[in-house]
């Protein structure tokens, strides 16, 4: 696959996650799928992937993740991405805060590994902290 169609994967993989489409995250990931990055006691499959996303979403209704940057060399994509969303559903695992009405503006980096069309393998990285300090979880630093 070029460079190009691997691109394709993670905009479908985004747009899955931005539709709430569960058939076209299960295209874009595949069967195999391991993400080294998931929370505690979520598994690190396709279905664990599953299980955060539909998690988040209940925290997050509108949650929606912007595509930043794309790069790609080989059978790696790297993303940059900015999620927003406001916290108005379930409460917030940290903490259990109930429903706030607060918005979140986060920032990201996630690198893929392409295999046979599909993402077989992803590492990320967020500002945790940042989602934290903007729903009032965390003192603001100085």
């Amino acid at each position: 696959m070029s460079i190009e169609d691997n691109k394709k994967i993670i905009r479908k993989y985004r747009e899955a996650h931005n539709t709430n489409n569960m058939d076209l995250l299960g295209e874009a990931l595949a069967a195999s799928f391991v993400a080294h990055n998931m929370l505690p006691n979520v598994p690190q499959t396709l279905e664990g992937a599953k299980m955060l996303h539909q998690g988040n979403l209940a925290v997050f209704p509108d949650l929606q993740t912007r595509t930043d940057d794309l790069f790609a060399e080989g059978d790696m994509v790297v993303e940059r991405w900015t999620m927003t969303g406001h916290h108005t559903g379930a409460p917030f695992f940290v903490g259990n805060l109930p429903a706030s009405g607060k918005k979140i503006e986060v920032g990201g980096i996630n690198s893929y590994r392409i295999a046979n069309g599909q993402i077989v393998e992803t590492w990320g990285d967020m500002d945790f902290a940042g989602v934290l300090q903007q729903l009032g979880l965390m003192p603001a630093q100085s």
